[in-house]
This record gives structure tokens, C-alpha cells and sequence, in this order.
């Protein structure tokens, strides 16, 4: 875990004093976007740099999946275990910069870059830099940039983005960051705030889910797969790890079945990795979890019929 201040690596944690023990996310940096100028979309022109652990990361590879741009946009997966480098990448596993960090292609870009190295990254190659480092515009890049080269339906579709957009405003804040907030706190008092308003979104959504199979129509959307990759890692990261044990997803019949029922779209299992998962969050958080231990379990069926047809 670290930081790059004028280009030059620090391995420095989480700085929550001067926020009351809250945890505060870093904007993203680089905003540039395919199909913009200097960009056009190409296939294998980009790569995605992803973490199987990172579920910021997880929502750009399940939209590939979906999109059916696995030969188009190839990918990279750093190591799971990020410690003193930040994210690793293991030896001759970057095809295009030969880079052994992360942050070394974050200084590629960008050679006095300061904050913080994070996945996922869109990266051109031709132009050797970042086009962007922010998973919910690569989200949506995948979805609507790639033209022809992509298929299925859009994850954003025209009539139901102000749903959308209006769901995925509060998701973000109180369940996709608030499971940070509450894992990442240096107060109970901070943790508490978070961990409430957690559950309390996450009553929200089962509301919704009670009267629809999915959070905006009959079919997923971005929503779906925004709140998916939370979901997901709730009951084996999030309850122990992070603190956010007032009840688990597997406990909420209608939660539990609607997160089968994302995993079961077909494309979906195969971009889910546990072992990267509990390995990254347990092993590498160790201002948290000191001795790196992994826990073992839970032991969770989500190929069981879901019954939300």
C-alpha cells in the first residue's frame, strides 16, 4: 500500500487523521476517454489492467465479458498480495512496458504523478499512457466506445439512465465505498456512521429487490453490476475483515437470491476469483489484520437455483 509523490514511490497507509478517522477515496486522475480525440477505438489498441481482487477493477471485466470484448481489449492482472510496491505484477506478465509495479506505468504517463496507484487502468499503446483511470467511465467506455467490435445489449441503456445514475449515486457512497469507510475507520465513532449507513442502504436495496427481479427493469444493468461486485465479496471480506457483521448477505433471502442470480448470467463466474480476493484483503491490509493470516470459508453455493425468474 503507497503513494507516488512527484513521481517518486512512498509506502505510505491510509492518512485519516485530519478527517476524523474517516476514510476518504482519491478522484481519479485520468479522464481521457476512447472515441475522444487522439483515442479511436481499435481493437487491441488498449489493455485493462485489473486486479481480480478489486471490485472497482471486477465491474470493467465483468462489462467485457458482457460485451463480448475479450480479443479486443486484452487484459493484465496484477498480483493479488499488494504490500511495500503497491500492486505487482509478476515477471513477464506485462506484454507492453515490461513493468514490475504499477506505479512504474503511472510515471510512464505521467512523470511527476502524485497520489494514489489504483486499478483498474486503460491503457493505449500506441500513445504509451493512461487513457483512464476511473472504472466507472472504463465501465461505461466498454459498454458504448467499442462499436461494432462489441455485442449484447447496452449495460446503459438511454431510457433508464436517470434510474440509474440515481441508484448509483447512493450504492457508491454508502455500500461500494461505504464497506471502506467502515473497514478503513480509525474512530467508532467513524466506524459506526458507516457501518449504519451500510445497512441501512443495504435495506434499501432489498426493498426494491422485493418488488423487482433487478434494481432498474427486467433486465441488469450497470446498477446490477455496480452493487454485484460488493455484493460478492460481502460475506467472505466485508463482515470479518472490514467489520461489517451486523448481518451477512447470505442471511437476507432476497439478497442472497438476487446475488445468485447475477453470478449465474453466463460470463459471470469465471471473472469471480476468491483465492485473489480473500488473499488480497486478509494478506495485504496488515494495519488491519497484522499477521496476514486467511481465514478459510465461508463455504457458499452460489450456483443454487435462485428461483427470481
Amino acid at each position: 500500500m503507497g503513494l507516488l509523490i512527484d513521481g517518486q514511490w512512498h509506502d505510505h497507509w491510509y492518512d485519516t487523521a485530519a478527517s476524523g478517522g474517516r476514510f476518504e477515496r482519491q478522484p481519479s486522475a485520468f479522464r481521457d476517454k476512447v472515441g475522444d480525440r487522439g483515442f479511436p477505438a481499435e481493437a487491441g489498441r488498449y489493455r485493462l489492467y485489473v486486479s481480480y481482487a478489486c471490485p472497482w477493477a471486477h465491474r470493467t471485466l465483468i462489462a467485457r465479458a458482457l460485451k463480448g470484448l475479450e480479443d479486443a481489449l486484452p487484459v493484465t492482472v496484477v498480483e493479488p498480495l499488494m504490500l511495500e510496491n503497491g500492486w505487482e505484477l509478476a515477471e513477464g506478465a506485462d506484454p507492453l512496458e515490461g513493468a514490475r509495479f504499477l506505479h512504474q506505468l503511472y510515471t510512464r504517463a505521467k512523470a511527476d504523478y502524485s497520489g494514489r496507484v489504483s486499478v483498474p487502468v486503460l491503457w493505449d499503446s500506441q500513445t504509451a499512457t493512461i487513457v483512464n483511470n476511473e472504472s466507472a467511465e472504463i465501465l461505461r467506455m466498454i459498454d458504448s466506445a467499442f462499436g461494432a467490435l462489441a455485442s449484447g445489449p447496452s449495460l446503459y441503456p438511454e431510457d433508464k439512465r436517470e434510474e440509474i445514475d440515481a441508484i448509483n449515486a447512493w450504492v457508491y457512497d454508502a455500500i461500494n465505498n461505504g464497506v471502506y469507510k467502515a473497514g478503513f475507520a480509525t474512530t467508532q465513532a467513524a466506524y459506526e456512521e458507516a457501518v449504519t449507513a451500510l445497512f441501512a442502504a443495504l435495506a434499501r436495496v432489498e426493498a426494491i429487490l422485493s418488488e423487482r427481479r433487478f434494481l432498474v427493469g427486467d433486465q441488469p444493468t450497470e446498477a446490477d453490476w455496480r452493487l454485484f461486485t460488493t455484493l460478492i465479496r460481502f460475506d467472505c471480506v466485508y463482515v470479518g475483515h472490514f467489520k461489517c457483521a451486523l448481518r451477512r448477505i447470505s442471511d437476507s433471502p432476497v439478497l442472497f437470491a438476487y446475488l445468485r442470480d447475477l453470478y449465474q448470467v453466463p460470463g459471470i463466474a469465471q471473472t469471480v476469483r476468491f483465492d485473489h480476493i480473500k488473499t488480497h484483503y486478509y494478506a495485504s491490509h496488515r494495519t488491519i489484520n497484522p499477521t496476514g493470516i486467511v481465514p478459510l470459508g465461508p463455504d457458499i453455493d452460489f450456483t443454487a437455483p435462485h428461483g427470481r425468474g
